[in-house]
Parts: structure tokens; C-alpha cells; sequence
């Protein structure tokens, strides 16, 4: 069996030595002056508040909302949008339009809102997904936000939200952290597991 083993290094060592071949044109090494842009590039994916495009936008349109510029996003989604807060959420009640979630918005308004997928940023106030302790509520974004909870407490939490709440077992995903801590400086992202 050694000897086997022994042949199958030596053909490996062969081989790579083979493979590894040295060529004297080194003189004209090619750098590039920069990244090549050319070509056509196309928009695949938008997801400004994660999970809005996952639950709201029905099969079939997902591709359409991708692609579709910020601007033009409200006109197309929010009806559809409504329609589906409506249906998965008991907090808002289709016989009554005034039904509203822990901002004060109705599906219809709450349908707006998130039918144009952009992240908004409070440029001098604070930078939070959800604060309601302080008011501030789709102001921009931290990493520590919990973003999930917050878009699963304004469709499912009506009026009060967590006080309480009017589907209690949809209100969070119960992933109360991150499992790295976040880094004190730039990227401030966690490290990747390895």
C-alpha cells in the first residue's frame, strides 16, 4: 500500500512541476489601467427594507419590482401591496379602512410606504428603523436594528403594536441579536464565521 501511495505523490509531484511552466516574455507584463465598465449592465435585485419584496410582491412580479426605478415603484405596488396586508393580517381589516398599525398608517398608507423600496435617511435627526421611544420610526438604518421585528410589529401589531398586539405570535422572529458583536470601527460588520 506504501508503495501505491508513494507512486500517486511522485505523479502529483510530476504533474504540478509539469503544469508549472516558466516562459521568458516576462519582460511585457500586462497591467490594467482599471476596471473595464463596458458592457451592458442591468439591475437585479432591490431591497431597500429586507423581506418587503420577499412577503409583499406576489409570484410573477418579483423581477418587475427589481427593475423597476424607485419613482415609478408606488404607482405600480401599492394596491397589490394592500391587498396582501389585508390578507395576511387581521390587523388590518378590509370592512374598515381606518384600521391602522403602531405609525398611524392604514394598509393603504402602510401600502405606500413600503411599495416604493428605498431606505429613507433623516439627515438631522436620528438614524433609526424604529424608535418608539423617541418617535423616530423609517429614519435610516443602523446594524443593530431589528429590522424584522419592526416590519413584523407594523403589519401584525395594530394600533398599539407591542403594548399589545393583535396577532401577539407574529410580532418577531425571536433572533434577539447578532450572533458575532458588531466591530467598533469601519466596516463594523462581524467578522464572517470560518
Amino acid at each position: 500500500m506504501k508503495i501505491n501511495n508513494i507512486k500517486i505523490f511522485a505523479v502529483a509531484i510530476l504533474a504540478s512541476m509539469t503544469a508549472f511552466n516558466c516562459s521568458d516574455d516576462d519582460d511585457s507584463i500586462n497591467i490594467p489601467d482599471g476596471p473595464d465598465f463596458s458592457g451592458t449592465y442591468i439591475q437585479q435585485d432591490q431591497m431597500a427594507r429586507p423581506a418587503i419584496n420577499t412577503v409583499l410582491v406576489n409570484d410573477g412580479m418579483k423581477d418587475a419590482f427589481n427593475t423597476t426605478v424607485p419613482s415609478n415603484m408606488g404607482a405600480m405596488f401599492a394596491e397589490p401591496f394592500q391587498a396582501k396586508l389585508e390578507a395576511l393580517s387581521p390587523a388590518y381589516d378590509p370592512a374598515n379602512p381606518t384600521d391602522a398599525n403602531a405609525l398611524g398608517f392604514t394598509a393603504e398608507a402602510f401600502a405606500g410606504v413600503l411599495a416604493t423600496d428605498v431606505l429613507t435617511v433623516s439627515l438631522d435627526g436620528e438614524t433609526t428603523f424604529f424608535n418608539p421611544a423617541s418617535g423616530a420610526t423609517l429614519t435610516g438604518r443602523t446594524l443593530a436594528d431589528d429590522v424584522i421585528d419592526v416590519e413584523l410589529i407594523l403589519i401584525f401589531g395594530g394600533e398599539e403594536g407591542l403594548s399589545n398586539p393583535e396577532v401577539p405570535g407574529l410580532v418577531s422572529d425571536n433572533v434577539d441579536g447578532n450572533d458575532k458583536p458588531f466591530l467598533t470601527s469601519f466596516p463594523y460588520l462581524a467578522s464572517p464565521h470560518m
